[in-house]
């Protein structure tokens, strides 16, 4: 599955910015996907992943303020940022692995990888 991941810009703190990562091929409602993301100097961490099942996941630090979600039917997986802060500046990644996870968190859980798309949030 190829992944494309769109949708980061500049954005005040305090504001919302909604990143969309869409797939091809026809199996994408067998696939967890995820979104990670890399900030300057930083080590690429998970930031949340929604399962074949829609089942979801998050990362503590962005816990109440970003959903994930999916569309089947436009092999498309979002993540709704609300409240952005300056530490949220990144590239974001999206991620797909198909079939049962047990663990989810760490990069090697997911074979499948998106370009980044660039989130900077003033302060």
């Amino acid at each position: 599955v190829q992944l494309q991941a769109f949708g980061g810009g500049l954005v005040q703190a305090g504001g919302s910015l909604t990143l969309s990562c869409v797939a091809s091929g026809r199996t994408f409602n067998s696939y967890n996907m995820a979104w990670f993301r890399q900030g300057p100097g930083q080590e690429r961490e998970f930031v949340a992943m929604i399962t074949w099942r829609t089942n979801t996941y998050y990362a503590d630090s962005i816990k109440g303020r970003f959903t994930i979600s999916r569309y089947n039917a436009k092999n498309t997986v979002r993540l709704q940022m609300n409240n952005l802060k300056a530490e949220d500046t990144a590239a974001y990644y999206c991620a797909a692995r198909r079939g049962t996870m047990t663990t989810y968190r760490s990069l090697n859980d997911y074979g499948y990888w998106g370009q980044g798309t660039l989130v900077t949030v003033s302060s």
